[in-house]
């Protein structure tokens, strides 16, 4: 079937600024978290960062494990460049869906395997393991739906995978708040990761679940 052929229980249209203001952040801070993070396991000690400061240690943390950390964040940042073609069902972009399921199961049961290395002990290893889980059952969700050929169904799921997923990037600005604010706080990273990551990906899954319900059965497919 065309993408640009009316589907039952979907209406044409366009997301709303927030959204897209909301997604395309998420996007940028995402790569260029992904960025970093290659960069410095690539040259260590050239982060930017003094010996002893809290992105020093943070970057030892994941040097610890820099092959897992790879195997996670590399293909997470594909899947994440990957998400406006399947996001916009546009003629000639079944490739990224082909994609974006096998790319999304990587990206979570990498996600378990990173867990075993948690900065803000079992407060962010509790986050992970409930999001990943909600993230790939939305993944087998949409899944099972374009399997069917469920539409509605399908990009339902979707977009909840995928706002589940962006998440990590909504905790970055929350960390900052807790970097910048550290001097009064007195608060740790391992303190305040876990908080950050519990913060950060509820306010993407809480978001994305009030809009979807708003919306009832009139979803945008473009746009």
């Amino acid at each position: 079937m065309s993408a640009n052929a009316p589907v039952e229980g979907v209406a044409r249209g366009v997301y709303p600024a927030w959204l897209k203001v909301g997604f395309w952040i998420c996007v940028v801070i995402a790569v260029a978290v992904v960025l970093r993070r290659v960069a410095v396991l690539a040259h260590p000690g050239q982060g930017g960062s003094g010996g002893l400061s809290p992105t020093a240690a943070l970057d030892a943390v994941f040097a610890s494990h820099a092959a897992l950390t790879l195997a996670h964040i590399v293909p997470a940042m594909a899947f994440v460049l990957l998400t406006p073609f399947v996001l916009m069902q546009r003629d000639g972009a079944m490739w990224a869906e082909r994609l974006f399921f096998p790319l999304g199961a990587w990206v979570g049961v990498t996600a378990y395997a990173m867990s075993a290395y948690p900065v803000g002990g079992w407060v962010e290893r509790s986050a992970v393991l409930l999001f990943n889980s909600l993230f790939l059952f939305s993944l087998g969700m949409a899944f099972v739906a374009a399997r069917r050929g469920e539409a509605l169904v399908k990009m339902r799921w979707m977009l909840r995978a995928i706002a589940i997923l962006l998440g990590i990037a909504t905790t970055r600005p929350v960390m900052g708040v807790f970097f910048a604010t550290s001097r009064l706080t007195h608060l740790e990273p391992a303190q305040f990761f876990g908080i950050a990551f519990w913060i950060g990906f509820s306010i993407n899954t809480i978001a994305i679940e009030l809009w979807l319900r708003s919306r009832g059965n009139r979803l945008p497919v473009a746009g």
